[in-house]
């Protein structure tokens, strides 16, 4: 292949794992999923229950898992009138942007060095 293909297989591979990247890329998502994470309850946790360990409101907290939940991070469950939020099991969208980021740091090793004459 050669590297403007790469380059185009790449720029779709971008495109692909722009929900994740918006989803990881926000500093408070990142502090919801470890604070899911570190709460030792796999079998979910409730809005309620994740704006009492954060400075969100519930609101705040619902959009921000419904982006988590749009990338494929997390999944819901309705028992009744109550959502639970638990992390998908299917690592897809993680596998996809971790190919994503080696494909980009493959491409970028064979790039020349352009840094100079130092």
């Amino acid at each position: 292949m050669t590297q403007d293909e790469e380059i185009r297989q790449l720029a779709g591979e971008i495109s692909g794992s722009q929900k994740i990247l918006t989803a990881m890329g926000d500093e408070m998502r990142q502090h919801l999923i470890l604070v899911m994470m570190t709460s030792g309850d796999c079998s979910g946790m409730r809005v309620n229950d994740i704006a009492a360990k954060t400075s969100l409101s519930r609101p705040a907290v619902s959009h921000h898992l419904q982006i988590l939940k749009d990338a494929g991070l997390v999944k819901m469950r309705r028992e009744g009138t109550k959502n639970y939020y638990y992390f998908n099991e299917d690592t897809g969208a993680l596998d996809g942007l971790i190919r994503m980021l080696e494909h980009a740091r493959n491409l970028m090793r064979a790039l020349p060095d352009r840094s100079g004459y130092d």
